[in-house]
């Protein structure tokens, strides 16, 4: 059984992605990575370069300012990857997403069972949603708790919607129009993906956010909701305390931590509707009524 990774990026240092621990936490599990770089003017390329990785494959993009609403060029993006690999496995993380290194032994069992099992396509992942540093997580249902990020490469399943997850499609032309496409039977694997979005200085944060909301609006929206002041981690609605050990390649990342972050839950904005759902969540372990990206066959 043959396992390809595939993931993209531009311009990683200058928004602060963790792109070169994202890389690393997928070496070891794959036989082949594919890193899709658009035109970048950070030294972005050159550091996944100087990893100086056999594994590595580099495919070298421009961004089309043509895709930029709706988060269609990371679809783009994300496809380009996938049309490369060549494993019976594909296994996506996005740059700001990293595996942990005690969970590599188990994510590989569950890949080479799952392999032997016709009825599943992919596999599940629970997500730790990182906010305003790296003792915080975001668990509500403005994060979504699970996405498929490993599936067999069966060579009809591409990028739904921005990228957050897969699905199949009866042809190329189907997905290019438009198609739905059918959701992609999975079992959950329990390998939690460690997700970093929300963990950076909020000045950066700031900057981050804005350039990426170009890729969802127009200017207009995008000048609209421009603020001059630093992003505020506490205009949220509910964070939980995290305490566990972090992935150790983002051991240099969170020691270059350079901002203090207290969580103030008194300034909490979530609304009365969603404060029900999260206590109906707490008290059944369900996410009612909640929409999910995939068909659930086996936990």
């Amino acid at each position: 059984m043959k396992i390809s990774g595939f993931t993209y990026v531009r311009n990683g240092f200058r928004y602060g992605y963790p792109f070169i621990p994202s890389i690393r936490s997928l070496l070891p599990l794959v036989d082949e990575l594919i890193v899709v770089v658009g035109d970048s003017e950070d030294g972005t390329r050159e550091a996944i370069t100087a990893l100086n990785e056999p594994k590595i494959r580099i495919i070298d993009t421009v961004w089309d300012d043509a895709l930029r609403e709706n988060g269609k060029i990371f679809a783009q993006q994300s496809n380009l990857g996938l049309d490369q690999v060549s494993g019976d496995w594909a296994i996506h993380l996005q740059v700001d997403e990293v595996l942990h290194e005690q969970d590599h032994a188990r994510l590989l069992q569950q890949l080479k069972e799952a392999d032997k099992d016709p009825a599943v396509e992919g596999l599940l992942f629970p997500f730790y949603h990182f906010w305003g540093d790296f003792n915080h997580i975001r668990h509500t249902r403005k994060t979504h708790p699970f996405e498929i990020r490993a599936f067999k490469n069966t060579g009809n399943i591409r990028s739904y919607k921005d990228s957050q997850g897969f699905r199949k499609y009866p042809s190329r032309t189907a997905y290019e129009e438009g198609a739905e496409g059918s959701k992609l039977r999975v079992i959950n694997c329990g390998v939690p993906v460690y997700h970093y979005s929300y963990s950076r200085n909020p000045a950066l944060m700031k900057k981050k956010a804005e350039y990426f909301n170009r890729f969802w609006h127009d200017d207009a929206w995008v000048a609209r909701n421009s603020k001059d002041v630093p992003f505020d981690f506490n205009e949220v609605d509910r964070l939980d305390y995290f305490d566990k050990p972090h992935p150790a390649y983002m051991k240099e990342v969170i020691a270059a931590k350079d901002w203090e972050f207290t969580y103030d839950p008194s300034r909490s904005n979530m609304s009365f509707k969603d404060r029900m759902m999260y206590l109906l969540n707490r008290l059944t372990g369900k996410r009612l009524f909640e929409f999910e990206n995939y068909k659930l066959i086996r936990k």
